[in-house]
């Protein structure tokens, strides 16, 4: 059992606490620290987790394996690299870092400190992108053409002005921090890297922080994608491979319903229609669950975390493009 202590008890970090606590056989939360302990205190105690008033007191403890970090995203860097020094494997909720710079000083900080370094791609574990990940390696859905993604959350209207998450600075790029990230992992598992950006950002709630924003994909292996996210309208998730053999299609904002369409095998004798396809439902699965057992037993087994660190510091340095993009309003080459 890893003994893990919690670092921000925000609503994420919550859902990640709940997720796991009192449930699972691989990881225990047993301390907690956030910025105000008055909001926490209940939670805690509900949870049967100490609160402790220092991160400091966290990394000194010799009891405590691993911190798990549900904190602004300014935050991250430093906090990484004080667990790293205190030989505390990492979780860290998405983004890694704000910057593609400071992401590959914490991974070689953790790196030199021979800790697990895990970053917060959950939906990787999803059932219904597990079945996109196996037609792709049996060969069923081809070569990749090209990807779109939708991601979007009313959450913009019930953040609080002087919530963490209203900051432009905490936010940069408009929704692409706090959805267009996911779409952006899946579009890199599945792509490979990518060349080049173009984005476009906007202001449709309350502001000031851009919450809208619009991107385009060149990969180096001639795939295109799109993206599409937003936290100011209705919630909906939808993200299409289309491959050269056919296409896989996972919709619902809890990516429940899967959808495998191949390409025709013989031409259209009349209006065109589509061969039929393999639909799946998969409901009630706990991504969070998954993420933080997936991270438990890396610690325990010593093996690899599931989402390669190449690919998220691959991500961070299309991040950093993304931004560049939606400031300067043109193409911009991804850093490598």
């Amino acid at each position: 059992m890893i003994r893990a202590a919690i670092l921000g008890l925000g609503r994420w970090g919550r859902s990640l606490v709940n997720s796991v606590q009192g449930k699972s056989r691989d990881i225990q939360f047993v301390a907690a620290h956030t910025r105000t302990r008055a909001t926490a205190e209940d939670f805690c105690r509900d949870k049967g987790i100490p609160f402790v008033d220092r991160y400091e007191q966290i990394l000194a403890d010799p009891a405590i394996d691993a911190v798990v970090l549900a904190t602004p995203h300014s935050q991250h860097a430093a906090q990484v690299m004080q667990a790293a020094a205190a030989r505390k494997h990492v979780f860290v909720e998405k983004p890694m870092t704000l910057d593609l710079a400071s992401a590959r000083a914490v991974a070689e900080a953790a790196r030199l400190a021979g800790v697990l370094l895990a970053v917060g791609f959950c939906r990787r574990f999803h059932p219904s992108v597990v079945e996109i990940r196996n037609r792709k390696a049996s060969g069923r859905l081809g070569a990749v053409v090209a990807m779109v993604g939708q991601h979007t959350t009313s959450t913009q209207a019930f953040i609080a002005a002087d919530n963490w998450r209203a900051d432009p600075d905490e936010a940069p790029a408009g929704a692409m921090t706090a959805v267009g990230v996911h779409l952006l992992d899946h579009m890199i598992e599945f792509g490979g890297r990518i060349c080049d950006v173009h984005c476009v950002t906007g202001v449709h709630g309350a502001g000031p922080a851009d919450d809208t924003t619009t991107i385009l994909f060149n990969f180096d292996g001639g795939a295109t994608a799109t993206i599409f996210c937003s936290v100011a309208t209705a919630t909906n998730f939808n993200f299409t491979v289309y491959g050269s053999k056919g296409l896989a299609e996972i919709a619902g904002a809890a990516l429940q319903s899967f959808r495998f369409v191949p390409t025709s095998e013989k031409p259209p004798d009349g209006p065109i229609t589509a061969p039929p396809g393999e639909h799946r439902e998969f409901t009630g699965f706990d991504m969070l669950n998954a993420e933080l057992t997936a991270f438990a037993r890396s610690i325990a087994d010593a093996t690899p975390y599931p989402v390669p660190l190449d690919d998220v510091l691959h991500g961070m340095a299309v991040f950093d493009a993304v931004i560049e993009s939606a400031r300067a309003k043109k193409i911009v080459t991804v850093a490598r």
